[in-house]
């Protein structure tokens, strides 16, 4: 597949297009429970304009305030001691959010905890109106499997969260291509199946014939070798040890671990963020292995992210299948115009590649969402 397109609107209504006659998928029409509670936790709500209502039983506390789409809100506390506060309207989709306690962060008693940021904190889903494509549905689930190996070059058990589509269990002599699913940074290998979605994503794409069945592989990003100088510091961008790792040990291990198809045209890599670089850098550096490769709200080859012929050379039309691009109108604007600019060189450079804009997202999981319903579909085709 060589193919080269930027999204647009219209396109992207019909991508995100609910696949029910149910048009009310999304809207509340009273304050709800968020998904995101713990079971039995009443609050937080999303209200109808889709702001969100906390509140919580702490009457010995001083003060009180929630942080949530970027912004502090200060609660109010009643004569029963239970505090309240209403936000604004909040973006649909997934947001990180915190509780400020008496000075100290804490996360809502009432919340799940998800990694990012480099903290465990607690999460809150907005409806997205007329959307369902990530949310779970009457058709046949996949499974999440948390999987550990020994390293012996990190020296350490590494963990990974590995989807295994329903055909894996249902038809057991069957052999399976692989997607390495890269999460970013401050996040971890538990991003992509909590907060990602990626299980019912995959799962609807699979039972409505869009995309061919595969086990994807949510590996930790970091690695550090058993015989690194530890005076060295840690660079995020410097790749070299994960990718020994995914290179040496990972691939490997998943290969002799499950009933994966073992060779590159059926093995892809992809990430979201820092996940993106390092899937463009290592895919890129391993034509051998990888024959796919995706980046979300991040992708560019090192060292030093060039874009000229000798990093990006047309003989990259012929190695590979797919190179995806994915950005959100509403990211930061140093990070939606580096991805925009690598856009424009690979089409100078006549590298092919699909372009894709999320309208209205930011460096979110909702553009993430969005890149990964686009992008699997497109696989071992």
């Amino acid at each position: 597949m060589k193919i080269k397109f930027t999204l647009g609107l219209v396109a992207l209504a019909t991508l995100l297009s609910c696949t029910s006659n149910n048009t009310q998928v999304g809207v509340i029409t009273e304050p709800t429970s968020a998904t995101t509670n713990f079971p039995g936790s009443e609050y937080p709500k999303i209200n109808p304009d889709l702001s969100a209502t906390f509140r919580n039983d702490m009457p010995d506390a001083k003060t009180l305030s929630v942080n949530v789409g970027g912004k502090n809100y200060d609660m109010t506390k009643g004569a029963d001691g239970v505090w309240e506060v209403t936000t604004e309207p909040l973006v649909p989709g997934f947001h990180y959010y915190t509780m400020n306690l008496d000075g100290k962060r804490i996360c809502d008693p009432n919340s799940k905890q998800y990694f990012g940021s480099f903290y465990w904190s607690s999460g809150i889903e907005v409806p997205e109106a007329g959307v369902d494509y990530y949310l779970e549905k009457n058709v046949p689930h996949g499974s999440i499997e948390i999987v550990r190996y020994d390293s012996k070059l990190t020296g350490a058990v590494r963990e990974c969260y590995v989807y295994l589509p329903p055909q894996y269990s249902s038809e057991p002599s069957r052999r399976f291509p692989v997607l390495y699913l890269m999460h970013g940074a401050g996040e971890n290998e538990t991003g992509w199946a909590t907060q990602g979605m990626m299980r019912d994503i995959m799962d609807n794409l699979i039972a409505a014939g869009e995309c061919e069945p595969m086990i994807i592989v949510c590996e930790h990003g970091v690695a550090t070798l058993v015989d690194a100088d530890p005076k060295a510091g840690f660079n995020l961008f410097n790749f070299d040890a994960f990718e020994k790792v995914m290179v040496e040990e990972s691939v490997p291990f998943f290969d002799s671990r499950l009933r994966t198809l073992t060779d590159r045209d059926n093995r892809a890599i992809c990430g979201l963020s820092l996940g993106g670089f390092q899937s463009y850098t290592i895919g890129l550096n391993h034509p051998d292995l990888f024959g796919w490769i995706g980046g979300f709200s991040g992708s560019g080859r090192g060292p030093g992210d060039r874009r000229d012929a000798e990093m990006y050379p047309q003989s990259i039309n012929d190695q590979y299948h797919l190179l995806y691009i994915s950005i959100g109108t509403d990211e930061p604007n140093g990070m939606y115009q580096g991805i925009y600019d690598l856009h424009v060189a690979l089409d100078n450079l006549g590298v092919n590649h699909v372009y894709y804009e999320s309208p209205g997202t930011g460096h979110e999981w909702l553009t993430w969402r969005r890149s990964l319903h686009q992008f699997a579909p497109m696989l071992f085709k």
